[in-house]
């Protein structure tokens, strides 16, 4: 991937997690980070409403099942590392309920918000 191709990608990403971020704040969700990293990897948006809280991956492609089929088992598994430092660093919110979701973006589509997308690996 040429430097230039790298470029529109991350802005093409950063697009498409304000346009997930809208979407759960219409939800009625708070926005808590985005862009969290850490070690383990890349959270794109922590969001929480009530005792909810959500950590999303944000995937945006050409079409919703490209989105969806975007999200490996590596990359889920680097998530919840994450999102377990994550609740290290803020423990006032380990007793929150946590899920993990996803928002895919395609053109011309409404943004499509998969509740409890995975669940956690017990490895």
């Amino acid at each position: 991937m040429t430097g230039k191709s790298r470029l529109k990608a991350y802005q093409r990403g950063r697009w498409a997690e304000a346009a997930a971020c809208v979407w759960l704040l219409l939800q009625g969700f708070k926005i808590l980070e985005r862009g969290y990293r850490t070690a383990a990897g890349e959270i794109d948006v922590i969001a929480r409403r009530g005792r909810l809280l959500l950590f999303v991956e944000v995937k945006a492609r050409p079409s919703l099942d490209l989105a969806r089929a975007a999200i490996a088992d590596r990359q889920k598994r680097r998530i919840e590392r994450a999102a377990a430092i994550f609740l290290q660093r803020y423990d006032r919110l380990s007793a929150c309920d946590c899920r993990f979701d996803a928002i895919l973006i395609a053109p011309k589509r409404w943004p499509k918000h998969i509740r409890d997308a995975w669940r956690e690996s017990s490895n």
